[in-house]
């Protein structure tokens, strides 16, 4: 299976509670942050999830509090999900059937590519690389579900 994790239903398996870490390196100057913190994805009115993501953001030397929220509504098949911001505009698609999903995302004139792969039932990562005139980024997010 090249260490990836097939998933036949993504909203069962991303339901719960995740530890999250990222880390975040600006390849033009050099610098390094890093995030940790709890994702939660809940039920979504609808159908689908919300995802909820907080805790802390430490960029040069200075913690910050973050988070985000998204929306992930049903795919094209159980194993894939289509990835909106909460106000409802679209992100990305995600099919995770594989255990491993590639996705892109227009912001302005930069670029964000991310890879996405499962571990086993209770790990799985991201990787954004951002490229542009405004941004030179690698973003590695590792989840581990709690409980």
């Amino acid at each position: 299976m090249g260490g990836f994790w097939p998933v036949p239903d993504a909203l069962a398996y991303l339901a719960g509670n995740w530890r999250t870490v990222r880390s975040v390196r600006d390849l033009a100057s050099g610098d390094a942050g890093e995030f940790s913190g709890t994702t939660v994805f809940g039920p979504l009115e609808g159908g689908g999830l919300l995802q909820r993501e907080s805790g802390t953001f430490i960029w040069q030397g200075v913690p910050r509090p973050a988070e985000r929220t998204l929306c992930l509504l049903p795919g094209r098949s159980p194993g894939a999900v289509d990835v909106c911001f909460a106000d409802g505009r679209p992100f990305h698609d995600l099919d995770l059937a594989s255990g491993r999903h590639l996705a892109d995302h227009p912001c302005s004139a930069d670029l964000y590519r991310g890879e996405f792969t499962v571990r086993d039932t209770d790990h799985w990562r991201t990787v954004w690389r951002v490229r542009g005139p405004a941004k030179d980024l690698v973003l590695t997010t590792d989840y581990a579900r709690e409980g």
